[in-house]
């Protein structure tokens, strides 16, 4: 990455806001394209508000919470009084702030194996448009019905980055990757009965995937495997 006089000039600045409680990475955004993400599970709805207010005022204009409960989004949009907000109940992710306009080479697809995998793949989905990228969905299209998948054939074979979220048996990974030319990040969740073991079935299925290209986040990881793809997307010259 090539730095301008303004980028080498910031890093000779503060590289945190220190708050006691959390040290803010304000020049995150300068050495990999993109700001500080907020990890909202295990911190206060105080905590999150103060993250957030010290990212806004340093001139970020989008922010990206994950796992944030709806009492704290609530609680945070209140006291920022922001107007765009973008908030997935399921997936409890939120983008305060202006999605960026799309600049990556080709569209994004996720793709997931049942209904219960959307709030995982939410958590992708939004994370890529987050990031500046075109986003598809194609839900519910596992291997227990393979023929609903083929009819999604056109967008898999012209798709940049394809996202594929499954638990169970985690195959569907293993099918995408053997029908197109693009990587495909995997994404086991945690979806399934006894023997699944929270995802770890799925897990270990898509790491020994037979199919080529197919890389494997951890359980549940929509955000991982959302920002993965986007780094892919915006490859000079594509992939």
């Amino acid at each position: 990455m090539k730095y301008s006089d303004e980028d080498i000039l910031n890093l000779k600045k503060e590289p945190y806001v220190d708050l006691d409680f959390a040290k803010v990475d304000i020049h995150r955004k300068v050495r990999q394209g993109v700001s500080e993400v907020i990890y909202g599970a295990g911190k206060t709805k105080e905590q999150i508000l103060e993250i957030a207010k010290t990212l806004i005022e340093k001139g970020n204009e989008t922010i990206l919470i994950t796992r944030m409960c709806e009492e704290a989004k609530d609680y945070v949009v209140k006291n920022l009084e922001i107007e765009n907000v973008l908030y997935e109940p399921q997936a409890k992710i939120c983008v305060l702030g202006t999605i960026p306009k799309a600049t990556g080479h080709g569209v994004i697809v996720v793709v997931t194996g049942g209904t219960s995998d959307i709030p995982v793949a939410e958590e992708a989905a939004i994370t890529a448009m987050a990031l500046g990228n075109d986003v598809r969905r194609i839900y519910d299209v596992g291997v227990a019905g393979i023929h609903r998948l083929f009819h999604h054939l056109d967008e898999l074979m012209t798709a940049s980055v394809i996202i594929a979220v499954a638990g169970m048996e985690g195959a569907l990974p293993s099918v995408v990757g053997g029908l197109v030319s693009c990587p495909v990040i995997a994404v086991p969740t945690s979806v399934g009965y006894g023997a699944s073991f929270q995802g770890l079935s799925a897990l270990l299925s898509m790491l020994n995937s037979c199919a080529s290209g197919v890389s494997v986040v951890n359980i549940d990881n929509g955000f991982g495997a959302g920002y993965q793809a986007s780094l892919i997307n915006h490859v000079s010259g594509g992939i």
